[in-house]
């Protein structure tokens, strides 16, 4: 069975559900670095806060009464956006901004403080075990079958991957073809001379923070209906992958942020499937590393040009 081309196709299916989160969450990272040159580590948390809001909303549908599966995914998924919106607004206005003008280390420790102030916040407030949410989509499309073995594209994964895609290119849309995004490519140029020119830097920084935490709080609802159980601490690993896709498809550039989440799920996926699923998270850093070695700026980025 590991051989056949059916096992195959199943692999790559999985492994671009998986980096459907991934790809999603980066997204936040190369955003923000890309306008103010600093890595969000909180950002993992902001998905796994996504994630409890995504449960918790499901729950309060429940008891309410609203049982459409449709509406209550539509339900859920708004008041998750909006909800996450609201951490990572707050967290650029109260951990961030007011270190804009410190060394990058300042902000990097506030990064990392935060990621552990958000950790223990959720644990205190939902507690340290295991949230299981029941499956909502069953069944599926069977694409192949060899003897016993039958592919099949799920539902579930079919709204993931039409969510995602519609996702990304709204973002794409909102990126070139709007004054928010015109103003977010000016500050990653120039933020001084953005401001020179009537640019509000300090709401297009806040509005990144905001598109950003949006996008990680689809991940979270994305990977409580995949998996079906979340805990306070799945925002640290994620967060780690994530980062780890955005230098792979090259930090500061969204595509390749997409890029490079799509292809950590594809090596973990395949390198689980075919080797031992202990050693999926050392393949993905290994070929980190060796793209970074003959390609430093990642797959799709651009070396940083300095102006003298």
């Amino acid at each position: 069975m590991l051989g056949t081309f059916e096992y195959f196709v199943d692999q790559t299916i999985n492994g671009l559900t998986l980096g459907s989160i991934y790809a999603l969450i980066a997204i936040g990272y190369t955003l923000v670095y890309g306008i103010i040159g600093m890595i969000n580590f909180a950002h993992g948390e902001i998905f796994m806060i996504g994630a409890f809001h995504a449960l918790i909303a499901f729950l309060v549908l429940g008891l309410i009464g609203i049982t459409w599966i449709p509406l209550a995914i539509l339900i859920v998924l708004i008041a998750t956006m909006v909800l996450t919106s609201i951490y990572g607004w707050t967290l650029e206005r109260v951990a961030y901004r007011p270190l804009r003008g410190s060394p990058r280390l300042a902000a990097l420790i506030t990064a990392i403080g935060m990621s552990i102030f958000l950790q223990n916040y959720v644990q205190l407030l939902q507690g340290a075990r295991n949230k299981p949410m029941q499956q909502l989509f069953s069944g599926g499309i069977e694409l192949m079958r060899e003897g016993d073995y039958v592919v099949t594209l799920s539902y579930l994964q079919i709204f993931i991957f039409l969510l995602t895609i519609t996702l990304m290119t709204v973002l794409t849309l909102i990126i070139h073809r709007t004054s928010l995004g015109r103003s977010q490519r000016a500050c990653e140029q120039d933020r001084g001379m953005a401001a020179l020119l009537g640019v509000n830097v300090d709401r297009t920084i806040s509005l990144t923070f905001v598109m950003g935490a949006a996008l990680a709080a689809v991940a979270g609802l994305i990977f409580l209906m995949n998996y079906g159980v979340i805990d306070f601490y799945i925002g640290f690993l994620a967060g780690i992958k994530a980062f780890t896709a955005a230098v792979l498809g090259g930090i500061g550039s969204v595509p390749g942020a997409m890029l490079g989440g799509f292809l950590i799920g594809l090596i973990e996926a395949y390198w689980s499937g075919y080797f031992t699923v202990e050693y999926k998270d050392v393949a993905a850093f290994s070929i980190l590393v060796l793209v970074l070695i003959f390609r430093p700026t990642g797959l799709l980025g651009s070396p940083d040009i300095e102006k003298v």
